[in-house]
């Protein structure tokens, strides 16, 4: 996975795609069969009109967004065969290293020349794809004007979340303005922690300690184990899927963990057949601060495969992840499996050293303390990520010089850091066409999450190791894109999609915080972790072409052999 060989094919198969989904003859067949149909198929067929009509284009259209399509294939090879690295402060020589393990160091090494270093390196990649982007931006926005709307960013809010860019912003202003005080603090904080806000301070002054300090609990060795274990213990399993995981970083592979789906959940003559998911992560072996990292993407990533390969819906047109699904529903679901593991219930129960210790409360307390003012910081991102899209495709001379102009403005407002930075244009979303003006999924899958995260504490007083979470999370995956974001968060929850759920949590004190997290670790106490596990799929581990092990002798046999392996290529970069 992450391989570039394969991009004209790709191109000609994504051509394909959107010349069967755009087809005006299939949704006028669905139209005429759907005047006679009884009531059952009638609303099947119906499906089919609605996701038909999400994609009809005029030709001129379809030859846009195949220009589209190859432009960034382009981008995507330039990315994967670029120079990434930094110069060594001391010596001045160039140092190979990826742009996730320059983000990691600049996070966790005490040398600020160092992460000054890979500050710049970074700031320099940033603008390795920008005069393909310009093209982009304007292939984009003529693709978006020929099916009738403003912009990019205007077509795919509303075609994926029925919203207006008023309704979306309206959701993050009022998060920002309920938590608009974190910035004030900051910069009272600086005068006792001197350039605290230059952005290569920020991270490791903020956090540095406890990324080195967690680290031992988060040895990548062992991930595969407490991801399985914890599934197990939510209930959660992939009901006969296929799953390829590629887990550990390298050279060429594309920069972000991503799921995708080579068979969807299909049914023939009404017997349901299983889907397969491939996903990977980045992790650098050994590195401090990587494993964590890895980890939250390994539960963030099998969360969106389980999400897709439990839909029970009959066609296919509501079983993907593109439209008439939605990135925040998918979003809500991964997002969810990954708070689990950041939660101390979850740390404290399966995060421990190579001596079996468990994570200790005290590294906790400490942890919550200290990064109290860091709370509003993830939706933040999101929200600026968003802005900037926004902001971009709305420019009427889109330039390189107007896009970092663009990038620094929205950077500055919502970081509020001393010094402006182009880390927007390395968010690899934005170039590719199925999350490019979609990253405000993110965000209204954090407001979701939050309020589902309330319901079922609120119901059960856990969540870990908790199978009736489980139930509940499959009995809405089964309806994959039967129901839209809004819909979904009501079925789930109970309640309408609001804010109050995580501002509530992102304004509460340190000690509410700590208090809560004791509650629900005396419930924990009753709690007994799944022994078996039986994930109900098919699970080969692969480093690229390579494929280091598989559960075809047992989940605890593969677990055991890969983290061997883990091991091994640790050992091998230091």
């Amino acid at each position: 996975m992450g391989d570039r060989a394969l991009a004209e094919q790709k191109d000609r198969a994504l051509q394909a795609v959107d010349h069967f989904r755009s087809d005006k003859k299939l949704k006028e067949q669905a139209e005429a069969l759907a005047l006679s149909a009884n009531k059952k198929d009638k609303e099947r067929l119906q499906d089919w009109i609605h996701f038909f009509g999400l994609y009809q284009m005029s030709d001129e259209a379809k030859k846009l967004k195949y220009k589209i399509d190859v432009l960034e294939s382009k981008i995507q090879n330039k990315l994967a065969k670029r120079k990434e690295g930094y110069i060594d402060p001391k010596t001045s020589k160039f140092v190979k290293a990826s742009i996730l393990k320059m983000r990691t160091l600049m996070q966790t090494s005490p040398d600020e020349k160092l992460r000054k270093a890979c500050f710049a390196a970074r700031e320099k990649l940033a603008e390795s794809c920008l005069t393909e982007y310009v093209q982009l931006i304007k292939l984009r926005n003529q693709f978006a004007q020929a099916v009738g709307f403003a912009d990019f960013f205007d077509y795919n809010l509303h075609r994926e979340d029925k919203m207006s860019k008023e309704q979306l912003f309206g959701l993050f202003d009022e998060i920002a303005d309920k938590t608009k005080g974190t910035f004030l603090e900051l910069r009272k904080l600086e005068k006792k922690r001197p350039r605290l806000r230059k952005p290569w301070n920020f991270g490791y002054m903020m956090l540095g300690n406890f990324i080195e300090e967690e680290d031992p609990y988060f040895q990548f060795e062992e991930a595969l184990d407490r991801w399985g274990r914890s599934f197990a213990g939510l209930g959660i399993d992939f009901k006969g899927g296929e799953l390829t995981l590629d887990l550990l970083d390298r050279e060429g592979k594309y920069s972000n963990g991503f799921c995708h789906w080579p068979k969807l959940v299909h049914f023939n003559a009404g017997k349901r057949s299983p889907g397969s998911a491939n996903f990977t992560c980045n992790v650098v072996a050994g590195q401090v601060g990587s494993g964590s990292v890895g980890y939250r993407t390994l539960f963030h990533e099998g969360g969106h495969a389980a999400h897709f390969l439990n839909i029970e819906q009959q066609d296919v047109c509501l079983n993907h992840e593109y439209a008439p699904q939605t990135a925040a529903w998918s979003e809500t679901q991964s997002m969810f499996i990954d708070t689990i593991m950041a939660s101390y219930e979850w740390k404290a129960r399966y995060a421990k050293n190579a001596d079996g210790e468990s994570y200790p409360f005290v590294l906790h307390e400490r942890a919550v303390r200290a990064t109290e003012l860091l709370k509003p910081s993830r939706i933040l991102s999101i929200a600026m990520v968003s802005a900037f899209e926004r902001d971009i495709y709305e420019l009427r001379n889109v330039t390189e010089e107007n896009i970092k102009k663009v990038a620094r403005k929205n950077h500055q407002k919502f970081t509020d850091l001393s010094e402006s930075s182009l880390m927007l244009l390395n968010v690899p979303h934005i170039y590719s066409w199925e999350s490019s003006c979609s990253y405000h999924g993110y965000g209204l899958a954090e407001i979701a999450l939050s309020q589902w995260r309330e319901y079922f504490y609120k119901k059960y007083g856990h969540i870990v190791d908790n199978s009736n979470v489980g139930k509940e999370m499959k009995r809405v995956w089964a309806l994959g894109a039967k129901e839209d974001f809004m819909t979904c968060v009501k079925l789930a929850t109970g309640k309408k999609l609001s804010t109050k759920a995580i501002i509530k949590e992102l304004t509460q004190s340190a000690d509410a915080t700590l208090r809560n997290t004791k509650k629900i670790q005396k419930v924990m106490e009753g709690v007994k972790p799944s022994k078996k596990v039986n994930l109900k799929a098919a699970i080969k581990m692969v480093h690229g072409k390579k494929t280091i092990t598989t559960n075809k002798n047992g989940f605890d046999k593969m677990s055991d052999k890969y983290g061997k392996w883990v091991r091994q290529m640790a050992n091998e970069s230091n």
